[in-house]
């Protein structure tokens, strides 16, 4: 099941004013059908600088090992930085940094470039070159992008590790990737308070990382941190009287520009493996087109953290390829007040705003009267991504954030995928609330069967591609055959991206989630999107999240996970009383079959520092087993708040 289009039936088009200034239009659909692969090539030759120019376009001798753009050269950097001010627009405002703490600093393309070079010159001088692994656990600094754009310009390939991950997460991608330098800060500021990070890097590096020579250590914090001789260096020492002379190195178009670890459902986190022409052509054609990017006046703020895919496609490379000028933020939604975010995009001027579907109901939680007090007239252009997003959240993001004027894009893509893959088009699709819509030009999707035959209209299925994409991970590294088994296994001949998907009466595409998400009640097919959005459209609810947990007769049962809105828990009803008003609430707004055996009532939600539920925590509990790994949680305690709320009622 899929939120009904009937229930939803309202969509929602851009102003006639938008659309006329849009950058994107429906021919871009009818040139991606005609002109096939040459679509990618026009796009490569037009948002690119290449130092030589490509003459094949997609070898496909040997799928599902794509190649795109092979015999062309390029350096991500330079398109990243230099051209932009052999261009004459230097003065541009590249990066506005925004501390937690409220310090801020900003770079210019010109200023971007000298920083960028300089560190690009300390690595080598520390004997970084050309292929060699870079690991990067940092906060959200500028620093972090300036680290990343460095090892593309000596073409050192860097694998940035989430700096919420432990330092065992830390461990195995520094030894899986066998990195040589890891760059690091003493620490970082989560919600008033200095933390750290130094410490377990060295962590890290005492239970193995034997590659490691260096660990660069940017002072953000001023912690107190210890330094191991030989080993570890300051930043600003070794960048400080670098040279800001540096001659991007050549790389081919399939060189490797990055690897990022990913969760496996078993075994050892997958190294996706991305490369470097086809990777930043889609970045920024999906980048220039669903955010209708005006590089001269708007204003780009992605709240990502450059830990994921999204900072890495959405922050360190599109947005600069195509001369963007970007806020970056060190800090979360609620420090040092719950009109955080509204308070950057009022600062700044916010034009164009992608965030998550958990930071919009988060903050729909918390009241419209908070963003009511920040002048968002600046906002034209909302994002979302992550996960599907509810129609009530849509709604709420599109009147109280939008004020009722902004385009919304709900993208779907992967770290994977390496950039969008499905999304309206602001001013040539008419959104529709809930659903990521239609697969961007170029494109192929599908939603098939177990047989993978594509199904029709409003039958659930697999979400797949049919054809080669620029950005496609190339490999998992070091692992060939996890790749073709893991993406190739199931269907042969197409991708299959994990989700479950179906389309409407309309041919548009929704989102059922990740497919072990989808759950079989009594032969229903039930997905946790569609209940989770029944569950917060009661007054009650802030947020909920549904698993499936093991049940003798319906092979699998409901259980939801709710945090009451603030008003529901100052009324203070009988906890019993109001879990079964709920629990009806969801059979009226779906079916009796996707009633919830059981609804919780529970303080928080175990969610990592990005804001992704981990649901696998969640069944433990409704499978009443010990509960797993906390260790990538923003909060660790909150599984026994948990526990121990469910355990006093």
């Amino acid at each position: 099941m899929t939120p009904d289009p009937a229930a939803q039936p309202k969509t929602f088009a851009a102003s006639e004013e938008f659309a006329a200034q849009a950058n994107a239009t429906a021919e871009l659909y009818t040139r991606a059908e005609e002109q096939g692969e040459e679509f990618w090539a026009d796009q490569a030759r037009e948002l690119l600088t290449w130092s030589t120019p490509f003459t094949e376009v997609l070898d496909w001798s040997n799928p599902p090992f794509a190649k795109w753009f092979q015999d062309g050269t390029l350096n991500a950097a330079y398109n990243a930085v230099d051209r932009h001010v052999a261009a004459g627009n230097g003065d541009r405002v590249a990066l506005y940094f925004e501390g937690e703490p409220g310090d801020s600093a900003s770079y210019t393309y010109a200023q971007l470039k000298d920083e960028v070079s300089k560190a690009a010159n300390a690595f080598e001088a520390l004997g970084v070159g050309k292929g060699d692994r870079v690991a990067v656990y940092m906060p959200m600094i500028a620093e972090a992008v300036i680290t990343m754009l460095a090892c593309a310009r000596i073409g050192a390939i860097h694998s940035v590790v989430f700096g919420g991950f432990s330092a065992d997460a830390l461990r195995s991608r520094i030894e899986d990737g066998e990195a040589k330098l890891v760059v690091t800060a003493d620490g970082s500021y989560r919600r008033g308070k200095p933390t750290t990070l130094k410490p377990a890097v060295d962590a890290a590096l005492e239970k193995g990382g034997d590659s490691v020579q260096h660990v660069v250590v940017v002072k953000r914090n001023g912690e107190d941190v210890a330094f191991q001789d030989g080993r570890d260096v300051w930043w600003h020492e070794v960048t400080e009287n670098a040279s800001t002379e540096h001659t991007p190195s050549e790389q081919n178009a399939e060189d490797p520009l990055f690897i990022l670890y990913t969760s496996g459902t078993t075994g050892k986190p997958k190294g996706i493996l991305h490369t470097t022409g086809g990777y930043l052509t889609q970045a920024a054609f999906t980048h220039k087109n669903v955010f209708d990017l005006k590089p001269e006046t708007d204003v780009y703020w992605c709240t990502a953290d450059v830990g994921w895919v999204t900072g890495h496609t959405y922050i360190a490379y599109a947005p600069l390829v195509n001369g963007a000028t970007q806020v970056i933020y060190e800090g979360t939604p609620d420090s040092p007040h719950r009109g955080r975010f509204w308070e950057i995009v009022q600062k700044y001027g916010v034009s164009i705003l992608y965030t998550s579907p958990t930071a919009i109901r988060t903050m729909m939680k918390w009241g419209e009267e908070i963003p009511g007090e920040w002048d968002l007239s600046s906002l034209r252009l909302l994002g979302t991504v992550g996960e599907a997003i509810n129609p009530e959240a849509w709604t709420w993001f599109h009147r109280v954030i939008g004020g009722g004027r902004c385009p919304i894009v709900d993208t779907w893509w992967q770290t994977e995928t390496g950039a969008m893959m499905i999304s309206p088009l602001p001013g040539v699709t008419a959104a529709k609330p809930g659903s990521a819509q239609v697969p961007l030009p170029g494109i192929a999707v599908d939603v098939v069967d177990d047989a993978g035959t594509s199904l029709p209209n409003e039958t659930d299925g697999f979400l797949v591609v049919r054809k080669p994409w620029p950005s496609m991970l190339r490999t998992i590294w070091g692992d060939d055959e996890r790749f073709v088994n893991t993406y190739w296994g199931q269907f042969g001949d197409k991708y299959f991206a994990g989700d479950g998907a179906k389309r409407d009466a309309d041919g548009d595409v929704w989102i059922l989630g990740r497919v072990d998400d989808v759950m079989n009640v009594s032969g229903h097919r039930l997905s946790t999107p569609e209940i989770e959005s029944a569950l917060v459209s009661h007054p009650s609810v802030a947020e909920a999240a549904v698993v499936g947990a093991k049940d003798e007769t319906t092979g699998q049962a409901v259980f939801a996970f709710v945090i009451l809105s603030d008003q529901a828990t100052a009324e203070n009803r009988d906890a019993a009383e109001l879990a079964e008003e709920i629990r009806a609430h969801v059979g009226r707004e779906i079916s009796p079959i996707a009633k919830p055996k059981k609804v919780l009532i529970v303080p928080e939600l175990p969610k990592t520092r990005s804001g992704k539920i981990m649901r696998r925590l969640l069944k433990d509990v409704a499978e009443d087993r010990p509960v797993g790994d906390v260790s990538t949680l923003a909060d660790q305690t909150v599984m026994q708040q948990i526990v121990d709320s469910l355990g006093a009622k």
